[in-house]
């Protein structure tokens, strides 16, 4: 980053020293030039001179990377960080990555290390890992339990945004127990991060019965706590898991929790949420594309301009024209739906692998059976992938309706 030279001038600029105040009365102001221009080497009771002039350690000017140096990279670093542009992560990968090997210790660069391997991974580049470990490693010898459980955190996701659910469940608990096994106590924040994860991850490896009752506990976790920023999830989750049981007193409570939240919040998109929510339970679990249509109709414009609302209320809209008899305008809607990158839980993925399902009931209503066993085929294997539900069911009696 710097020499200890130009060290030695930003700290005494900083305090507003010149040359002659700096050096004082054992140091010449001749020497102190040379020093700072690298043209002479201080020795030892010369740097425990000058660091006592510059209220500093001897050790921040003999560091390659000084406090200084390192806060300020972070703080720039981290303004990029948070841009969610591709462009400025870039900038910022290039800004650390000639510093890696030198980040050893201390806060400042753990955090680099983090960001550093987050955007890595974000940029889709392979050797993400070895920085996020370090900064783990880093965050425990330091104590700093939130960001230590945060990178374990990341990990997991990681792992779950692959797909591999059981993978990304026992990260998340070897983590989870890695945080507390020292002190044994974990900050209320954190605490809520590692119960909603939780639960989101076993309901994605099927251990309903274990997620349901932790949803329950989080809840009322975050309600204790006076913690609420995770709660608009665990309600969405809760509220979905009703629509899947056909339990309609459950779903109705958390309608009015999510609508709720919303308003407090002031977040649209978990009011479009429950929009959302009820013409699915009319598409897919009732049956009534009569009903599904007239609420879709209803819908208020504009719709949100997010990928998740734009392609689910079209494939919603394409499954209630299938169930109304308009096959071809039905079939052309379902083949505009993309799953936004995003997408990755299994109630999710479920929703969307069965738009190709009903893509190949329409296909084979316009006599096109080729297409509809290739996209029986296309549904088959992408719920392979994942946990028996409601909607596996119907991709497997639609397969076998077109003999795949």
């Amino acid at each position: 980053m710097t020499t200890l030279g130009e060290r030695i001038r930003t700290l005494r600029k900083e305090r507003k020293l010149t040359l002659e105040a700096c050096a004082g009365e054992q140091m010449t102001k001749g020497m102190l030039s040379l020093i700072e221009n690298n043209k002479a080497n201080p020795s030892m009771d010369s740097l425990n001179y000058l660091a006592g002039r510059l209220e500093v350690e001897v050790s921040e000017l003999l560091e390659e990377l000084s406090g200084s140096e390192l806060r300020e990279l972070l703080d720039q670093t981290e303004q990029l960080y948070k841009s969610e542009d591709s462009a400025a992560y870039d900038e910022a990968v290039n800004l650390i990555e000639p510093l890696v090997p030198k980040l050893k210790r201390g806060y400042e660069a753990a955090r680099l290390l983090e960001i550093y391997g987050r955007l890595q991974f974000h940029l889709k580049r392979p050797d993400w890992q070895p920085a996020v470990e370090m900064a783990s490693e880093l965050y425990g010898e330091l104590n700093i339990l939130p960001r230590r459980a945060a990178v374990g955190i990341f990990k997991a996701l990681v792992l779950f945004t692959e797909h591999h659910y059981e993978k990304a469940l026992a990260c998340l608990m070897e983590e989870k127990g890695e945080v507390t096994s020292g002190s044994g106590y974990i900050d209320p924040l954190t605490h809520l991060d590692f119960y909603t994860y939780e639960v989101l991850m076993r309901f994605a490896v099927n251990d309903t019965e274990t997620a349901t009752t932790l949803l329950k506990e989080a809840i009322a976790y975050s309600k204790e706590h006076r913690i609420f920023y995770q709660i608009g999830q665990l309600y969405r989750v809760a509220a979905y898991k009703a629509v899947i049981d056909g339990d309609e007193v459950t779903l109705d409570y958390y309608e009015r929790k999510i609508l709720q939240y919303g308003e407090f919040a002031e977040d649209e998109h978990a009011i479009w949420y429950t929009k959302l929510m009820r013409i699915h339970q009319l598409n897919s679990m009732r049956g009534d594309s009569e009903g599904a249509l007239r609420k879709l109709d209803e819908l208020p414009e504009p719709i949100p301009e997010v990928d998740f609302f734009r392609n689910f209320f079209l494939l919603e809209r394409g499954k209630a024209l299938y169930g109304t008899g308009k096959y071809r305008e039905a079939l052309r809607l379902l083949e505009k739906v993309v799953i936004a990158e995003e997408i990755h839980h299994p109630f999710d993925l479920s929703i969307y692998y069965e738009k190709d399902a009903y893509a190949a009931l329409c296909a084979e209503q316009i006599g096109d059976l080729a297409y509809a066993r290739d996209l029986a085929r296309i549904a088959k294997k992408n719920m392979a992938q994942l946990p028996d539900s409601p909607y596996a069911h119907f991709v497997e009696e639609t397969a076998g309706r077109l003999d795949v």
